[in-house]
């Protein structure tokens, strides 16, 4: 993550997914360990808004870092439900992982020692990346499907600071709590396509979530939203598909979350 923990307590160097092959944990046992695992608060990270801290989960011989974020110290918002943005950082991996895209790192709800909240594995980052440059390429397709997945989950404060590129070359998004509404809230710094069609990579993955929607994916975000967060999720991928081009910003919401970083 970006940010750094406060905290005396070190852990060993966190377990990465595996990408492309790569040396790792797969995301199936990351699931299995932030789920099942014992759960110990190493440090906080103090520049987030909500409360975060930095724990270390252990199960049978299987340890890594992650991020703990209980519903209990969530911040009142006025446009979102109170208590509900743990259950959306959630639902925001399991359209990732649906999507293949594999965007948000393996994400769980589950009991923690200040309540129940969500559960994320840490990721590494690539410290030399200048992320105000970084966030405006517009040659990267790893960026452009970021901005496909926001659309999707109508995310309402991408930040570049929530892009995490890693030494490996993947790159992956977090902080999905604001996320979901029924109301068009589309907030980013990844403006750089609006209006461009969009490839047919992405139109692969919107097929393919669109499908899930209405199956697997559809049961798991219903126990997760509202019936109809979860019907205008759907509508936003059919106007995706019907239209073929990313969005454009509306007149209604500011476009780019503030600070942009």
């Amino acid at each position: 993550m970006t940010e750094e923990p406060a905290g005396e307590g070190e852990l060993t160097a966190p377990v990465r997914l595996a990408v492309d092959g790569g040396a790792g944990i797969s995301a199936d046992d990351a699931v299995t360990l932030l789920s099942a695992g014992e759960l110990s608060i190493e440090g906080r990270v103090m520049d987030a808004s909500n409360a975060t801290f930095y724990c270390g989960v252990t199960f049978d011989s299987a340890s890594a870092a992650c991020v703990y974020k209980p519903v209990a110290g969530e911040r009142p918002l006025w446009d979102f439900p109170t208590g509900t943005l743990a259950e959306r950082e959630v639902a925001a991996y399991e359209v990732s992982a649906a999507s293949g895209w594999a965007i948000v790192p393996p994400t769980v709800y589950r009991e923690g020692p200040a309540g129940p909240g969500m559960v994320q594995l840490w990721v590494e980052i690539d410290e030399s990346i200048d992320i105000a440059r970084f966030m405006r390429r517009r040659d990267m397709e790893r960026l452009r499907e970021i901005a496909v997945f926001d659309a999707v989950i109508n995310n309402a404060d991408r930040k570049g600071g929530h892009l995490l590129p890693t030494d490996d070359g993947h790159v992956y998004g977090i902080d999905h709590g604001v996320t979901f509404s029924v109301e068009d809230k589309l907030r980013t710094v990844l403006w750089q396509w609006a209006g461009a069609r969009l490839t047919g990579h992405a139109l692969d993955a919107l097929g393919r979530l669109r499908t899930e929607l209405d199956g697997a994916l559809g049961e798991r975000l219903a126990a997760l939203l509202t019936r109809h967060e979860v019907r205008s999720t759907r509508s936003r991928v059919d106007r995706l598909l019907s239209t073929g081009r990313h969005p454009q910003p509306g007149g209604d919401w500011p476009a780019v979350p503030w600070p942009p970083i």
